[in-house]
């Protein structure tokens, strides 16, 4: 793993050539309030500048040829903070779609957005309705946004779809594998990451796609979300193919690269 004193300087992450990006690469995107508060702002400022890290971790990913970009935007977890802030997150969600879906379908970018719609006000559920709709067509890169998600509520989900099925008879118990799971979740149709990135140095996955990760090469990096750029992709995409991944066995999965 790279380093994870958090100083909050590019400066430290080394950026050697990338060779071939994974197939799907998953972000934390931590520290938005920090990056703000070490600069003496308000927190909605370090929420600004992280959308910003949003368009060029987007670019990036087109540019490297990265298959599928999965950013965690707005937790589950998230409700708890204040209501003025949560309010202007919403309202950074919104300004991001009517800004940016034009030119990511342009640059023939799918959408796709993962999480429960239960309790979203009406505009926000419409807003990512259009986003995922109008960018269906797309084949470059797929953009998930994880919003008002979590692994957890996102098991329990599937769970209960399921449980629903054998009730009504639909499938027996033994029925269920990981093949029938994998279906009833928020990802269905997306392949599990290869590569997860949390900035801001914190190691832990914070109920981010719990199910998916689980053999996912996971990487921290010591820079808050808003000071993430290509270089610092770069570097965790290397960090990425230094490893062995070897998927539960004794021999080497292959080498880590877009398949």
């Amino acid at each position: 793993m790279l380093p994870t004193d958090c100083a909050g300087s590019k400066a430290e992450i080394a950026t050697p050539l990338v060779i071939a990006p994974p197939r799907h690469v998953a972000i934390i995107m931590d520290g938005n309030g920090r990056w703000a508060r070490a600069r003496g702002l308000p927190r909605i400022k370090g929420h600004h500048s992280g959308v910003e890290a949003v368009r060029r971790t987007v670019k990036a990913s087109i540019e490297l040829g990265i298959g599928y970009l999965t950013i965690y935007s707005f937790s589950s977890e998230n409700w708890r903070r204040p209501a003025a802030e949560v309010a202007e997150l919403m309202g950074l969600l919104k300004l991001f779609i009517r800004r940016d879906l034009a030119d990511l379908i342009r640059n023939n970018v799918r959408v796709r957005i993962i999480g429960d719609r239960v309790g979203l006000s009406a505009d926000i559920c419409n807003l990512l309705d259009e986003a995922q709709t109008k960018s269906a067509g797309n084949s470059g890169l797929t953009l998930t946004v994880a919003f008002n998600y979590g692994g957890r509520q996102e098991m329990v989900r599937a769970a209960q779809a399921l449980a629903r099925k054998v009730a009504s008879g639909e499938i027996a118990p033994d029925d269920i594998t990981e093949d029938l799971i994998d279906a009833h979740l928020d990802t269905v149709d997306i392949p599990d990451p290869d590569l997860l990135i949390r900035t801001s140095g914190e190691q832990r996955l914070s109920n981010f796609l719990l199910w998916q990760s689980a053999y996912a090469e996971l990487v921290f990096l010591p820079i808050f979300w808003p000071d993430f750029d290509r270089s610092a992709l770069e570097a965790a995409i290397n960090a990425f193919h230094l490893r062995e991944r070897r998927f539960g066995s004794l021999e080497s999965g292959g080498a880590n690269v877009a398949t």
